[in-house]
């Protein structure tokens, strides 16, 4: 998901590594992202050739002043559980573009909570949000108040497994890929499961697991800028395998 400062008309594609990128990237906060969202789609052939300056310039319009301190969502009171998988949606122009896709949900995101020295975390693939300069998108691990934090977060939903077993070794999987470094997985493509998405994620660590959590065909996407053959969040969430345990929004 560089230097801009000055002459809008001198800024340069984000993805060049060799660029002063990570300072105009916290300095941008969530609003980085949307540029990086639609760049990475760039390299499908149903995309056509896009003007940076002109993503840039209308994501700023749309998204707003990022400015401001951000704060978790999720109540004190939860307590999570390894294996529970977590959802949660935004209020900016990616997660809007995930649910006029995904048209029957409510998230536009997901992740699997697992035990990290015992203490509960979250691994979910995600792209945009480095913890270090030079990061690649990739399957991560984010602290609860992290992934719930209102930066990218206005409801949030924690959905419990109905079988304990199936989800400590769901969990398992998914750290397994977090520890590999499973790059984020750009074409949106469950048949090479050499990177990943958030969905696919958590799908192909409970088919690991012994429990198929998603039932439906993939679904295909047509969008201006994005064609795919995609695993909703709303396909996951619609699973009787799993129960919702706790709703909250900011």
């Amino acid at each position: 998901m560089v230097s801009n400062e000055g002459n809008i008309g001198k800024w340069e594609n984000p993805l060049n590594k060799d660029k002063e990128e990570y300072k105009v990237r916290k300095s941008f906060g969530k609003i980085w992202k949307i540029p990086n969202f639609f760049l990475s789609l760039q390299s499908h052939s149903c995309l056509p050739e896009m003007d940076t300056r002109i993503i840039l310039l209308s994501c700023l319009m749309l998204a707003g002043c990022a400015s401001g301190e951000f704060h978790s969502i999720l109540p004190e009171d939860v307590q999570l559980k390894v294996g529970d998988v977590v959802f949660r949606r935004g209020g900016g122009l990616t997660s809007q573009v995930v649910l006029a896709a995904d048209v029957d949900g409510n998230y536009s995101h997901i992740g699997i909570v697992v035990d990290s020295a015992n203490v509960m975390m979250i691994v979910h693939a995600v792209p945009g949000e480095p913890d270090f300069k030079g990061d690649v998108d990739r399957v991560k691990m984010d602290r609860p108040e992290c992934f719930f934090s209102t930066e990218y977060t206005i409801v949030g939903e924690v959905c419990r497994p109905r079988d304990s077993l199936i989800a400590r070794k769901a969990s398992e999987v998914a750290m397994e890929q977090y520890q590999l470094g499973m790059p984020f997985d750009h074409d949106y493509d469950d048949q090479d499961t050499t990177k990943m998405y958030c969905t696919e994620l958590i799908a192909f660590a409970f088919r690991k697991a012994g429990h198929d959590v998603v039932d439906s065909e993939r679904h295909e996407v047509h969008l201006p800028f994005f064609c795919a053959r995609c695993i909703f969040p709303s396909d996951i969430h619609s699973s009787d395998f799993l129960e919702s345990i706790y709703l909250f929004n900011n």
